[in-house]
């Protein structure tokens, strides 16, 4: 998947975004903000994505090299969801594509300048990642569907299957 955390620019300083996408779909299943980039950040985001897809055994688990990634209670995290966790070869940016790819979208179309503060920040992306991005915004990699109407289509042919990113 690539580079999880990203920064969003606030008057009051940065903010810290990290999400997980899932690649099939291209659908934003977990994420976390905060003004700190500690371990606890991607664990949140990581959380929210099981709750939300309850993954299979085994499911690939794709991040960049970040060290909130390689520490050592994400790797337990990874391991007692029965999550295999993969992570980009050194230097290879195509491994990231999807993930950057997102984050550049984002910050085109929702995070665009400077936000007066950081609930600012939290308010517009939430909307823009839960009411625009994953529900509206059409993707030309998804035959021109949303994310969610597209899992729609999937899960209504093959109800068992199950996806993480």
């Amino acid at each position: 998947m690539g580079r999880r955390i990203t920064y969003i620019k606030t008057r009051e300083g940065w903010l810290h975004l990290t999400a997980v996408l899932d690649i099939y779909s291209r659908k934003v299943v977990g994420w976390a903000m905060d003004k700190h980039m500690e371990d606890g950040l991607v664990a949140s985001a990581l959380h929210m994505a099981t709750a939300h897809r309850r993954p299979v055994e085994g499911m690939l688990h794709h991040t960049d090299r970040g060290s909130q990634y390689a520490a050592h209670d994400y790797q337990q995290l990874l391991s007692a969801y029965k999550m295999t966790a993969s992570m980009s070869r050194k230097g290879d940016c195509y491994d990231n594509a999807v993930m950057e790819s997102f984050w550049s979208t984002l910050k085109a179309e929702c995070a665009t300048g400077v936000y007066n503060s950081r609930t600012e920040a939290r308010q517009s992306i939430f909307e823009y990642i839960e009411v625009w991005y994953n529900r509206q915004r059409r993707h030309s990699a998804l035959g021109y569907s949303s994310p969610e109407a597209y899992e729609q289509l999937h899960f209504e042919s093959n109800p068992v299957s199950t996806k993480l990113g």
